[in-house]
């Protein structure tokens, strides 16, 4: 008689309510290398040292205080997008077509360029490096967090072409909504929720069961890496601040290295491990207006909702199914994969990735 397969496994999402099948003998690990970007020659890359003249001016950057603006001698450095989806000038003017609803595409659209070294990796940044970068995220976010008009910023990052990255180049993008999208105010009503019934934080509420189960990739003095309960995509890795916290942007310049150390072993563990796969890495911070539905006299969005970082290796592909129902099907369970990541980091630390 033929082999009878493993059924499949249902997993409930407790932040979204969606619900993920996993299917272990579904997942096939892409055979062909795919390229990371647009692979440019240095000197045609806009984002290389040297080319500064090919972008816009910066906006900000991390460099030597004798060195002028728009010149070699960076280290970090922040620009407009030249193909900004939204633009910072105008007015919103809401207004409605019947039944439709529109605006002017008003918000902010910047482009972080990580490093003038053209064929960097954000996996092989050291620590203080790293640390740069997530210094210019969080001082992006608090200068955009002065415009009034925005409700929301994104702050993320597409490696590969997978992800949806252009160039090749290291690079990480920051966007700011006029809007609340929905799957933000989906995860803030959930979370609203469960705060309503027990009167604490559902994301610490999972953190503390994480830390004692088989989920738990790495942790450090305050931050604890796990893979989530109901994973969309295999190997899909969270990254949580230990003490409760609503807003990235208040994260303290004490935290930044070990932020710094917790993203750096995560990315360099799952390239291990998957043989450099396409990734999105995106920051989950609460909105810069908190609407009133979600701000009572008993609580305030602060006490409820916890940022975080989601990394998502594009590993599979999303097909008509996904799309259809909003189920996801994963083909390997967090815990295989979870074990997966420690036993890589132990050998890359030299010792347990658990305190």
């Amino acid at each position: 008689m033929p082999r009878l397969k493993l059924m499949s496994v249902l997993r409930k999402d407790p932040l979204s309510y969606g619900w993920v099948i996993f299917a272990e003998e579904t997942y096939q690990r892409p055979t062909a290398p795919c390229p990371v970007g647009e692979d440019l020659a240095p000197a045609d890359c806009p984002f290389c040292e040297g080319n500064e003249d090919r972008t816009p001016p910066e906006i900000r950057a991390i460099r030597p205080v004798e060195s002028k603006p728009n010149s070699r001698g960076w280290q970090v450095r922040t620009i407009p997008n030249q193909f900004a989806v939204l633009r910072i000038e105008g007015n919103l003017e809401r207004r409605g077509e019947g039944l439709y609803d529109m605006m002017n595409g008003v918000g902010a659209h910047e482009v972080i360029v990580e490093t003038p070294d053209h064929y960097g990796r954000m996996s092989q940044f050291d620590t203080a490096k790293l640390r740069d970068v997530l210094w210019m995220y969080r001082e992006r976010v608090q200068d955009l967090l002065k415009d009034k008009r925005f409700r929301y910023i994104q702050v993320f990052r597409n490696y590969g072409v997978r992800a949806g990255a252009r160039l090749h180049h290291p690079h990480s993008q920051v966007i700011a909504l006029p809007v609340l999208p929905r799957w933000v105010r989906d995860e803030i009503q959930h979370a609203f929720e469960y705060w309503g019934i027990k009167e604490r934080c559902i994301f610490c509420d999972i953190l503390e069961q994480d830390r004692k189960g088989k989920r738990l990739v790495y942790e450090n003095d305050d931050f604890i890496v796990t893979e989530p309960f109901a994973s969309r995509m295999p190997f899909e890795t969270w990254i949580y601040p230990r003490v409760h916290q609503s807003e990235f942007h208040e994260l303290a310049d004490s935290a930044l290295d070990s932020l710094a150390d917790a993203l750096r072993i995560t990315l360099l563990t799952l390239e291990q491990a998957l043989g450099d796969p396409h990734y999105n890495l995106i920051f989950h911070s609460a909105p810069c207006q908190p609407e009133k539905q979600y701000n009572t006299r008993r609580a305030q969005i602060c006490d409820y909702y916890h940022w975080h970082i989601e990394i998502i290796p594009r590993v599979t592909e999303l097909a008509g199914f996904e799309y259809g129902t909003g189920f996801y099907v994963n083909s390997v369970f967090p815990e295989k994969a979870a074990a997966q990541l420690r036993d890589h980091i132990s050998k890359l630390i030299g010792g347990s990735p658990l305190r």
